[in-house]
């Protein structure tokens, strides 16, 4: 299985591809939001565009994160922004969003198949992990 490649093709594909007139970070978010009342409140009076933005810029540094097995000064900083400190995203919640996220690859890329998702998790699940890793620390290990 070339992990890389049916990322890439399937992400090529989201992207290129509307359902219900929605474009795929804003299904994804309808998705996610409704996937819990804890989610749903967490984004309350949140600026839904600019949230959408910032989950694109956030894929282009896990995706980073997948490639180089470093995290960038972004990345570090979101892990930051997202720990018990901050936001307090707790670590259940980025299981959801993982599991959300393949819901949504599966409603947006019709050539979504159980390999496809294989990938979207094996490319995700890193940077996940390290946001997880992150949620009782003080500060970035190395910081």
């Amino acid at each position: 299985m070339d992990t890389e490649r049916l990322f890439d093709r399937s992400y090529e594909r989201v992207l290129s591809h509307e359902v219900d007139g929605r474009a795929f970070f804003e299904g994804f978010y309808d998705a996610f939001l409704a996937a819990s009342d804890e989610v749903a409140e967490k984004f309350h009076d949140t600026d839904m565009d600019r949230q959408q933005a910032m989950l694109m810029k956030s894929f282009y540094h896990l995706l980073s994160f997948y490639a180089s097995n470093n995290a960038d000064y972004y990345l570090d900083r979101v892990a930051i922004s997202h720990n018990r400190h901050h936001i307090n995203i707790r670590p259940a919640l980025y299981d959801l969003w993982l599991d959300t996220l393949i819901l949504t690859v599966r409603r947006f890329d019709p050539e979504c198949c159980d390999e496809t998702e294989l990938a979207w998790r094996l490319v995700m699940t890193p940077g996940i992990v390290y946001m997880k890793f992150h949620y009782n620390r003080d500060s970035i290990v190395g910081s």
